[in-house]
């Protein structure tokens, strides 16, 4: 008899949020990992989304939701950036920290998204640096060394991916869970020492998301 587990059935829910410039690609990441899609006519994001996923990791069952952001500054003033910010990054243990390859601006601003990030989230989070549209090869902008350097000096992991050709997709979501999920089991084994044990969720334990999407509705800035 096989068991099923239902879309509610899970041992960890960890929340990941996706951070750079407008146009690196972070929507077309994230509906590459979560639905297997890509979209060559896709607009940037207004606002914020969110989408979910789980996966197998050392027996458990982990579902990530990723949340997806507008990168451009000018959607994120219109719709009140900084009304949005908190509940953004509120609960987030992991990040990916996009930038195109082939644009070295987008590489450039990514130390500012990085320290965003760090005021806002718990010193545990889980950063990975993304160089997307590697596919581009010819119009490469950013060496794989100069991403490398930079996520070296930063302690962040780090991968090149093209969500066109579904290139290293999977395996960089992946990464950044499975090293979430061994925080997490670490803390749950040194839960007698509980100065900061509940930095991140426990084994089982919901992030509770709803009061951060009730506040960025309130804003009016979701899409749907």
């Amino acid at each position: 008899m096989v068991a099923y587990r239902t879309e509610d059935d899970y041992d960890y829910l960890f929340k990941v949020v996706l951070i750079g410039d407008s146009g690196v690609g972070k929507s077309n990441l994230l509906s590459r990992f979560t639905r297997n899609e890509f979209s060559l006519e896709s607009k940037s994001t207004i606002g914020v989304e969110f989408a979910t996923r789980s996966l197998n990791v050392d027996g458990k069952v982990v579902k990530a939701q990723i949340w997806d952001t507008a990168g451009q500054e000018r959607y994120l003033n219109k719709f009140g950036y900084r009304a949005i910010t908190s509940a953004y990054y509120r609960g987030a243990v992991g990040a990916l920290l996009v930038y195109d390859v082939t644009r070295h601006s987008t590489f450039e601003n990514a130390e500012r998204w990085l320290k965003e990030l760090k005021d806002h989230t718990d010193p545990n989070i889980v950063v990975m640096l993304i160089g997307n549209k590697s596919d581009l090869r010819h119009l490469v902008a950013v060496s794989t060394e100069d991403g490398k350097s930079f996520a070296e000096r930063e302690s962040l992991y780090f991968m090149e991916t093209s969500a066109l050709e579904a290139t290293n997709v999977e395996s960089a979501f992946s990464e950044v869970l499975t090293q979430i999920y061994h925080i997490v089991s670490k803390k749950a084994v040194d839960v007698g020492d509980d100065g900061d044990a509940a930095a991140v969720p426990a084994k089982g334990e919901r992030i509770n998301v709803k009061d951060d999407v009730s506040a960025l509705k309130r804003v009016g800035c979701c899409s749907t």
